[in-house]
């Protein structure tokens, strides 16, 4: 491939980028000014992207990510979690709880990987199942690892409805709960998503995407007690699996 080829290729996957962060959606003025790129070169690349089916005109001339891509994202979540798994199993074997890992794809929490406790009396979350990230631990914990900014504007979009009574409503105090998040390295669930579950989990940091790793349980094992107990070992599977990340 010429230099050129590889420019205008490097230049399109930053323009899906661009629309990703921007929540899906942009115009072209609005990928110029986030691209720094001429708009004559944005409208040729974008044109590229529709035609191939990467990225969508909408009625309102704005431009959002194609449904072509939703494949990919699915496959390469897959991927994640197959080469994943093995960790978790050893995190479960050491913890004797259920370990996850999820992503962020767009505004959303998706589990990529679980590893279900031996316990008769277990948490189990379907892989591929969506949450909102407000209302869950590995979505606090991926969000502390996000501009506020990006934050704030993910919450505009999506809003901060409740799943339980303990669900963090209101978004100034979600923020400075992420602030704490990200000093100590790791976010609580405490029956926010579901009552009787508490949830402890780790950003992965330098993964090929915002992860995170997460333990959960009910709250009458997993006691605070146990959650100070077993925060190393999650710790330690975050970092290998940040590790392997990089060296892959």
């Amino acid at each position: 491939m010429s230099t050129g080829g590889v420019q205008s290729l490097q230049r399109a996957f930053d323009l899906l980028e661009r629309l990703a962060d921007a929540g899906g959606e942009a115009s072209l003025s609005e990928l110029a000014a986030a691209s720094g790129l001429p708009l004559p070169t944005i409208h040729r690349l974008i044109r590229t992207l529709v035609t191939l089916g990467y990225v969508r005109q909408n009625s309102n001339r704005r431009y959002t990510l194609g449904s072509r891509l939703i494949r990919l994202g699915e496959t390469a979540s897959r991927q994640y979690g197959t080469w994943a798994r093995p960790l978790l199993s050893q995190l479960v074997d050491s913890v004797e709880e259920t370990a996850n890992l999820a992503v962020l794809d767009g505004d959303e929490v998706v589990y990529v990987a679980q590893v279900p406790s031996k316990h008769s009396m277990r948490m189990f979350t379907e892989v591929g199942r969506r949450l909102l990230p407000h209302g869950t631990g590995v979505g606090k914990a991926m969000l502390s690892q996000l501009p506020r900014d990006d934050v704030r504007a993910l919450l505009e979009r999506t809003g901060l409805p409740a799943y339980t009574p303990n669900t963090i409503t209101d978004p100034s105090e979600l923020l400075d709960s992420l602030d704490e998040i990200a000093e100590r390295g790791f976010a609580l669930d405490e029956s926010e998503q579901e009552l009787g579950v508490r949830c402890i989990a780790v950003p992965v940091v330098g993964g090929p995407t915002m992860a995170a790793v997460s333990v959960s349980g009910p709250e009458g094992r997993l006691t605070k007690d146990a959650v100070t107990r077993i925060l190393p070992e999650v710790l330690a599977v975050a970092k290998r699996l940040a590790d392997q990340a990089a060296t892959a």
